[in-house]
């Protein structure tokens, strides 16, 4: 091995590797060429030892798969798809994938195998846009407290599945009112008459047994936020063992978790594909997904089509999380980051579009089973996992084989998510501390206490005004406002300040040869175009949270959310203030001082003689305050 500086660091590579590479990164001369054959000296090791890799490349794959293929992909997107025109959505979502979440899926990965470092010491390539890694880290742990409340919830119907009738299916039960109807005939009122002893005005009053199964003994819902009441233990139990289970399943690093996800990422796909097939044979299936996929043109006009599409494709591609950055820094320092990018983002928005026909197939036929039209069954969110498709199974035969399959879906999809999250917010923490914090089992509990304190968190979503709270996390912790605000100072940060150009030859140095110019483009001007566009747009059609269409949230309810928002948001500016403010010299010194990339112990290469230890070889480009190991060894 040898090693060389230039494209903003310095690197091992192998003496094949090192005549192609001389042509494109400076300062590494071709193989046998420029150099002396020392003799065979002693090693030299620096600890901490060398960052763990994935123990297959496909192992990055497939939990990349798992984390950015969740829950929105299944129950967002075909609603979006529906609601937005149908087939005249993939217009404006295929074209800001192209602009807008492609590259920043490939720079976030890209940037994390680069500077093998988690996502907050990853912005040591621009250390005034630091903050960009605890907004990240913010924002990472806020979906890691709340989206395992879905998991929870999927989890406690999949236990009540397993049972010869379905609790949500009939009424009579504890938790049922006076108001609960298990049939409804919309058809008879649609020709004016009326069903059974009730008249149709009346049958308008009265609530599906499923919904009050959702609400009143899942939920035990509310009068509102600021009616917390009393905990549904039911409930904390399930939320419980799927924190043991993401505890169990991340303790180890990513050795262990790159196992899990080859039966978490890939079992969902079998489950959607059984799902379809017996939804295509449903009748009324055709025209649900007719209703899915037909255009309609005048949508293109409306801005909100555009904010859709430009929210869904930054929230299910998982950008501005960091975790993508944490899984591509086990990767190799060669690995092929810009293939691996491209074939994920294909994956990703083709299992979107795929689960559409799953979805709409069986929500044609629940339409088709209550004779109404199917925009009064279309649900997303929790409405289409907990009330739509619960409703549906209770029409079919063999209900609980269905149920049952749905919610184990459920419970894969999002906890392959849940954990991957769990390990980005985890190598962000253990990236931070310097080396001279190691102590024995510190993953182990570093990972214990973040999971303890996320569940302790969680107690206040499985009260009576838990779904309250739940809302104002997913509506504003996590929201597009800020994923848009993230990716667009991640573009700032690599295109300009750093330089679109440095960091091509960057990827350059690690895969052979540069990506395409498209790539430099999108960093520079489109994607954070489009960022600050469908940011705007947020901001100026912005609508206050109403949970289910009735409750307004306090004035003091949305200060918190705006809080969630904001604690993430100022992270960029008030980082970047603090250091300018702390660093010395003219305005201009501190702007240049902090917008030099931090390499660690790269002066290794002129203060160790090569002649002393052999030919060296180096690790990547560390962080400050010596957290990064840098191992020097010689070639016997």
């Amino acid at each position: 091995m040898r090693f060389f500086s230039g494209c903003g660091g310095i690197y091992s590579v192998s003496v094949e590797q090192q005549d192609k590479k001389a042509a494109m990164c400076p300062g590494v001369p071709a193989a046998g060429k420029g150099e002396a054959a020392d003799p065979p000296g002693p090693s030299l090791a620096l600890p901490p030892p060398e960052r763990e890799t994935w123990t297959r490349q496909m192992d990055f794959i497939m939990s990349c798969v798992g984390f950015a293929v969740g829950l929105g992909n299944v129950w967002r997107f075909p609603y979006l798809c529906y609601k937005n025109g149908g087939g005249v959505f993939l217009i404006p979502y295929l074209l800001i994938a192209l602009i807008g979440g492609i590259p920043i899926f490939f720079l976030e990965i890209s940037l994390g195998q680069f500077m093998k470092a988690g996502s907050i010491n990853v912005w040591n390539i621009a250390p005034l846009f630091k903050g960009l890694g605890f907004a990240s880290m913010v924002i990472v742990f806020y979906c890691n407290t709340y989206y395992i409340m879905v998991l929870a919830w999927g989890f406690y119907y999949l236990v009540k599945s397993f049972a010869a009738t379905l609790p949500w299916a009939t009424c009579g039960n504890p938790w049922n009112s006076d108001e609960c109807v298990e049939i409804f005939r919309h058809e008879d009122c649609a020709n004016g008459t009326a069903t059974g002893n009730l008249t149709c005005d009346e049958l308008s009053d009265k609530r599906s047994p499923v919904i009050e199964f959702w609400e009143n003994k899942v939920l035990r819902l509310s009068g509102g936020l600021e009616l917390p009441g009393e905990i549904n233990w039911e409930v904390t139990l399930c939320l419980l063992a799927c924190w043991v289970l993401v505890y169990f399943c991340v303790w180890k690093g990513v050795k262990s978790t790159g196992k899990i996800v080859y039966f978490t990422a890939t079992f969902p796909y079998v489950v959607l594909i059984i799902l379809l097939i017996r939804g295509v044979m449903l009748p009324g299936a055709q025209d649900g997904i007719i209703y899915y996929l037909k255009p309609d043109w005048s949508k293109l006009a409306s801005p909100q089509v555009w904010i859709d599409a430009g929210t869904q494709i930054f929230f299910s591609y998982a950008i501005g999380l960091g975790a993508l950055t944490a899984l591509g820094s086990y990767n190799r320092f060669n690995n092929n980051c810009y293939k691996d990018a491209i074939i994920l983002a294909l994956i990703n928005s083709g299992t979107s579009f795929f689960s559409g026909f799953v979805v709409f197939s069986i929500l044609g036929f629940m339409a088709a089973e209550q004779g109404v039209d199917i925009s009064k069954v279309a649900e997303s969110g929790p409405g289409l996992a907990f009330i739509a498709y619960p409703r549906a199974v209770t029409l079919m035969p063999v209900a609980p084989l269905w149920a049952a399959l749905f919610f184990f879906m459920l419970l894969l999809l999002g906890l392959d998510s849940q954990f991957v999250g769990v390990e980005g917010f985890i190598t962000g923490i253990l990236d931070f501390f310097p080396a001279t914090y190691t102590f024995r089992f510190q993953r182990e509990i570093i990972v214990a206490v973040s999971c303890a304190v996320c569940f302790f968190l969680e107690l206040s979503m499985v009260t009576e005004g838990g779904m309250y709270v739940f809302q104002l996390f997913d509506y504003y912790s996590a929201s597009g406002t800020t994923l848009l605000w993230q990716a667009f100072w991640e573009c700032i940060a690599v295109g300009w300040v750093y330089g679109a150009d440095r960091f091509m030859d960057d990827i350059a140095c690690m895969i052979g040869y540069r990506p395409s110019l498209w790539m430099k483009w999108c960093w520079m001007f489109l994607t954070p175009l489009i960022c600050l566009g469908v940011f705007l747009f947020n901001v100026a059609y912005y609508k206050p949270l109403i949970y289910n269409n009735s409750y307004v949230y306090p004035w003091w309810g949305e200060a918190i959310g705006w809080g969630f928002a904001l604690s993430s948001m100022l992270c960029v500016p008030l980082t970047a203030l603090y250091k300018l403010i702390r660093a010395k010299g003219t305005l201009a010194e501190r702007w240049h001082h902090l917008t030099q990339p931090i390499w660690g112990l790269h002066h290794l290469e002129y203060k160790v003689p090569e002649s002393e230890f052999g030919v060296l070889t180096t690790l990547t480009p560390a962080s400050d305050g010596g957290s990064k190991a840098v191992i020097l060894e010689s070639v016997m």
